[in-house]
């Protein structure tokens, strides 16, 4: 598992570990600086061979103390180095000031205020460019926008004129201007083509800005180990494999579940028809569409393996669920805003989940009690979502056997007042993220909110939350195609269907949906994106 941590979370983990006596402020700070070097080296491994000229500017805080290690080291390994102290060297923190002064009994520090500009004169200022600049003004510290002349070091001009030069920027821990919990810009960011971070990777790596801003992420450990833990109710994973359950169990189809999908009508039904493939695709044992009248012959040509039935209104969608073997229900994709808002209060009604009489034989479903409503998957996106936007009843008949799939327009029309919270320009930090946003939303709904985007977010109620990232290594931007989220509904239903439970479902089906674009690469529809998984699978090595 890995864990995305807040600045707070790291502070309080090295805090722990220094208070054990396991390490020291210094020593973690030491390998801090020791593990951007080896990052640079690994990543130009060029500038290992010879000597070659940097430029290393510090902050007033931690940060900068972190840039003094990695100045005396270069200096050790025969690089000419030139190093900026922007602050009151009397003012620096206790270990801080240990490597500046230790600095200094090698090298010179030119000290500026910490308005002046840093980057136009001074990387530039060696006899010839300098091949690195390091940023180590002030990493996760940062809680205020800096601006004034400071600002020129993120100004384009100057990005512009540092790559005419080859020079190459090296964020410590997180680039300056950067929110370190939000990924929000505090004013302006300098934009870093490497960022090495300590132990974990931070929230504002993977949201918002933070991919642009940080270039590649390298991750190095300082020796703190498992760290002090995060409480279940703040911690933030990244999703990953390993998913245990993809693997089918021996039985019949209705074994593996069965989904329905819900239509638009005549001309409208291809959303939904993604989703249903989406969903067969994924595992659930049968899937089928519910089709009105006016769309039943077009649906009909283009399927094979999907079944088809009549749904024509709320009364029709109340007979077609008397079927206890539906596990799962799709509405949204292509259904059409009045359409969707007439089947929601039924869709609601009929699946919300009803006090269990125990487990059944596969142990991930409750036996059916009499009278009921059934423990059956829900989920709502597209068109279901802008009608739910619209009624205060229909959202409050939301359960937790939901999952929400919205973009953020229509997270907007779901949340306004938070949408408007994470859409203000931050003057200060930590600002409000898209993880205290989504978590607002799920803890709000009272199910599982998963918010769409290459920094996908996935929340529950109970405040448990995952982050997909599709950047970095894993960027995907191929998905931006229409129906692509048609698909990602699918899948999502195709695991309810399959009895996985809703937060697991959403972080399962983003995941696949993901490494299935990075599998097809350039050129993607998103017809396309089913016909992977099994590619995928094997890959997995599911059976």
């Amino acid at each position: 598992m890995t864990e995305l941590l807040t600045a707070a979370q790291m502070r309080a983990i090295e805090q722990a570990a220094i208070e054990s006596g396991s390490v020291t402020g210094l020593e973690l700070m030491e390998r801090a600086g020791r593990g951007v070097v080896e990052a640079v080296f690994e990543e130009w491994p060029e500038l290992a061979k010879a000597p070659h000229r940097a430029v290393v500017l510090c902050g007033p805080g931690n940060n900068g103390g972190d840039g003094f290690v990695v100045a005396r080291l270069l200096k050790e390994w025969g690089w000419e180095v030139q190093v900026f102290l922007y602050g009151d060297p009397a003012k620096l923190p206790p270990d801080a000031k240990a490597n500046y002064e230790r600095w200094g009994e090698i090298g010179e520090v030119t000290q500026r205020r910490i308005d002046a500009p840093p980057l136009l004169d001074d990387s530039l200022s060696l006899p010839g460019p300098a091949d690195v600049l390091v940023d180590a003004l002030f990493g996760t510290g940062l809680t205020r926008p800096f601006g004034g002349a400071f600002a020129m070091s993120a100004l384009a001009q100057t990005r512009s004129l540092l790559r005419e030069h080859g020079v190459r920027v090296v964020a410590v821990d997180t680039p300056s201007g950067l929110c370190a919990d939000s990924g929000h810009i505090l004013g302006t960011a300098i934009q870093a083509d490497l960022t090495v971070t300590f132990h974990a990777r931070k929230l504002g790596h993977v949201l918002s800005d933070g991919p642009l801003s940080s270039g590649k992420l390298l991750v190095k450990s300082i020796g703190l180990g498992g760290g002090r833990a995060v409480p279940p109710g703040e911690m933030v994973r990244l999703v990953e494999p390993p998913f245990h359950r993809l693997t089918k169990e021996t039985g019949h189809k209705y074994s593996h579940g069965h989904a329905l999908v819900l239509t638009g009508g005549a001309g409208r039904s291809g959303a939904a028809r993604l989703a249903a493939r989406g969903a067969l695709r994924i595992g659930a044992g049968l899937v089928t569409l519910g089709v009105p009248g006016s769309a039943q012959m077009e649906v009909a040509g283009h399927i094979t393996a999907l079944m088809l039935t009549r749904v024509e209104d709320g009364d029709g969608l109340a007979a077609v669920l008397e079927d206890t073997r539906i596990t799962a229900l799709c509405l949204g994709p292509g259904m059409g805003v009045e359409r969707a808002a007439a089947l929601l209060p039924v869709a609601l009604g009929r699946t919300r989940p009803g006090p269990r009489a125990g487990a059944s034989a596969r142990g991930n479903r409750a036996r059916e009690v009499p009278g009921q409503a059934r423990d059956v998957g829900c989920v709502l996106d597209a068109d279901a979502l802008t009608a739910l936007a619209g009624d205060d009843a229909l959202f409050r008949q939301l359960h937790d056997n939901c999952v929400l799939t919205p973009h953020a327009g229509e997270f907007a029309r779901l949340f306004p007042d938070i949408a408007e919270k994470r859409g203000t320009t931050p003057t200060k930090g930590p600002a409000y993220s898209k993880v205290d946003a989504t978590r607002e939303a799920a803890a709000r709904a009272g199910c599982v909110v998963l918010f769409k985007g290459p920094d996908m977010v996935i929340a529950a109620p109970d405040g448990r939350c995952a982050i997909n990232s599709a950047q970095y290594e894993r960027e995907a931007p191929w998905l931006a195609t229409a129906g692509s989220g048609d698909v990602l509904a699918g899948f999502i239903t195709g695991l309810l269907a399959r009895g996985f439970a809703p937060m697991q479902a959403a972080e399962t089906a983003a995941w696949l949906h993901v490494e299935c674009a990075r599998g097809l690469g350039p050129g993607l529809i998103a017809e396309d994106i089913p016909e992977e998984l099994p590619t995928v699978f094997r890959a997995l090595g599911v059976t």
